[in-house]
């Protein structure tokens, strides 16, 4: 899988992603150090990406968007050292990773995994 990590995110977790056999970008190596949110889901959305982050606006930036992706995955972790996120992440691998190919909001907290499919529908 391919994955844009946010500046909120260690690079050392991409490069440990990497060496799993992913593709791995760090915003701030790209250019997107400033960038806003929605850039860097456009971003994500043109390079087939899923976003890593901890930043709950990007939950909200794609439940509202009525696209189907990019996915993301948001961390809600009390424990934010590169290998505990790496461990949560691969940990619920099975669960999560055909919800990420298809589109999806992942969050992954300290006790559960939840995943929200995307588009989500807008009650009218």
């Amino acid at each position: 899988m391919k994955f844009l990590l946010n500046v909120n995110l260690p690079r050392e977790l991409g490069r440990q992603l990497a060496a799993s056999g992913h593709a791995c970008r760090h915003a701030a190596d790209i250019g997107l150090a400033r960038a806003g949110d929605s850039v860097i889901v456009a971003e994500a959305r043109r390079a087939n990406e899923t976003v890593l982050t901890h930043d709950l606006d990007y939950g909200n930036l794609l439940a509202f968007s009525g696209e189907a992706n990019p996915s993301v995955v948001i961390y809600r972790l009390t424990n934010a050292l590169t290998l505990n996120l790496l461990r949560r992440l691969t940990g619920a691998w099975s669960q999560i990773e055909v919800p990420l190919q298809e589109g999806a909001i992942v969050v992954i907290e300290d006790a559960s995994v939840r995943i929200r499919r995307l588009p989500i529908e807008r009650l009218e």
